[in-house]
């Protein structure tokens, strides 16, 4: 920045901006353009913390509370985005106000910063969409309708591995990151080719799309309960979760980080969890008691926890079957929590190497299925492993952005072939029909949601339309977004 901040202050000098011969007035005028700096200097914030603008995440996160979030170490960093904004402006406003050149251009300024902000550029293309009413998706969209059920119906434990995606297995590019989420592979199925689509790319997000075969398109204004947080997470959708709880399933989800923020908690007991536990109903068991990071528990006690409420599911006398859902954060960007004991085993962490927190990441699950193996806490269990979306910016994004990437998705268990690769053209919301699948159930249509299996030969929508066609028709989708909030006030 010190390069561009030269040649701004050569070319001030050069033309004399602001030179008491330039005054054409004493008015006090205030600049048109404050406003539209303002509204960039947000879009910078967001760029620069995440990487890539994510519309859909800012209005859902706003929508359904920020309450209990974990980006502590991100307040210096809005601390200095905004001094420098301030800086800025006050600037601006007195070079307006000497230098009459500049007011007469700074009104027309002011529309060219508006128009072609990505920020309002994006609320524009969502205000559209009410618009054009677009109802491609809930065209392709089928409500999930089990034919037949296994005799034996499988527990189901799925891992979501906080920003681990595929790409890291690169070892070319990425080390040896991957390696122990490798070795798992080879132990059972990998599919491969797992895209992502727009309004998939955070947290939440992944697990609708996993869980529900659908994007997490925001609830729209019509939906603002007075800046009061959601109640209802997509009600009128039917997911996993809800057709578990039908087939008699007890339902855990478990995650380090409060189950407050972005509406997790909501999310889960609306769609049939009996149990949803997170750092509020979580960190008086931790041991010691300041073993925390920003977000909450680190992946190996949570881990640990989770092993104890394995043990407590399988030894439950009535047999009922289980399903555990679990978050890791080790790899959460931008730079990760990797917990004390992958310090023990991998070493010293220098605080922003995002790769040293994958393989933290790996090497924990990798340890947790062992346990569970050897205490045959795995018999009749199908386990998921996949990463909840695609990482945001990090130590390796100049990396991660030139490659083809792709998101993690691989199943071990009983009736899951060992060493099997899946290549398929296909995204998050494809991962639902085919859990169901894998555990034995049977689809009418072996789809779900937008999802489709990637067991079956009928091709995915990806496959079918390609990635940026799906994305394009998202963003004048009407009719699906309706469809799947309604209900909500």
């Amino acid at each position: 920045m010190i390069p561009v901040a030269a040649l701004w202050v050569a070319i001030a000098w050069r033309f004399r901006w602001g030179h008491p011969r330039q005054r054409a007035s004493l008015r006090r005028v205030w600049p048109w353009s404050l406003v539209p700096l303002i509204l960039w200097w947000v879009y910078l914030y967001l760029d620069d913390s995440f990487g890539k603008l994510d519309l859909g995440a800012v209005i859902f996160h706003l929508q359904a509370g920020m309450t209990e979030h974990g980006g502590e170490r991100r307040v210096f960093a809005a601390f200095a985005f905004t001094l420098c904004c301030i800086l800025m402006l006050v600037a601006f406003t007195w070079l307006v106000r000497a230098d009459h050149r500049w007011r007469l251009w700074e009104r027309v300024g002011a529309i060219f910063l508006l128009a072609f902000n990505p920020l309002l550029f994006g609320l524009s293309q969502r205000g559209a969409s009410a618009i054009t009413q677009g109802d491609w998706l809930r065209q392709h969209y089928q409500p999930p309708r089990i034919a037949t059920t296994p005799q034996t119906r499988p527990n189901l434990i799925y891992l979501y591995l906080e920003s681990t995606e595929r790409t890291y297995a690169d070892r070319e590019t990425f080390g040896n990151a991957y390696e122990d989420l490798a070795a798992l592979g080879r132990r059972g199925t990998v599919f491969e080719g797992i895209k992502q689509l727009d309004n998939t790319g955070w947290t939440t997000a992944g697990m609708v799309a996993t869980q529900c075969g659908v994007p997490l398109i925001p609830a729209g204004l019509m939906h603002d309960n007075q800046f009061e947080p959601l109640d209802a997470v997509l009600p009128h959708t039917r997911c996993l979760g809800d057709m578990l709880n039908a087939q008699g399933y007890d339902l855990t989800y478990m995650g380090g980080a409060s189950t407050r923020f972005a509406g997790k908690k909501v999310f889960y007991e609306g769609h049939g969890f009996d149990t949803v536990l997170g750092r509020d109903e979580l960190e008086d068991d931790v041991t010691p008691p300041d073993y925390l990071n920003d977000w909450g528990l680190y992946d190996d006690t949570l881990l640990d926890m989770a092993t104890q409420r394995i043990r407590e599911l399988a030894g439950d006398a009535s047999r009922q079957p289980y399903a555990l859902f679990a978050l890791t954060l080790a790899a959460h960007p931008p730079f990760g929590n990797p917990s004390q004991s992958c310090l023990e085993n991998q070493g010293e962490f220098d605080g922003v190497d995002i790769l040293y927190s994958v393989k933290c990441t790996g090497w924990l699950v990798r340890r947790f299925l062992e346990r569970l193996d050897r205490e045959g806490l795995l018999d009749n269990t199908l386990v998921v492993i996949s990463s909840d979306h695609l990482s945001m910016k990090n130590s390796e994004w100049p990396q991660l952005v030139t490659a083809q990437r792709e998101n993690t998705f691989m199943m071990l268990g009983q009736g899951v072939p060992a060493g099997k690769r899946i290549q398929r053209q296909g995204s998050m919301v494809d991962v639902y029909p085919t859990v169901l699948e894998a555990m034995g159930f049977t689809l009418e249509t072996r789809a779900a949601g937008l999802g489709h299996s990637l067991f079956a030969e009928r091709p995915t929508l990806i496959e079918e339309y390609g990635l940026e066609t799906i994305n394009d028709h998202m963003q004048e989708e009407d009719a699906l977004q309706s469809y799947m909030w309604k209900g909500v006030n």
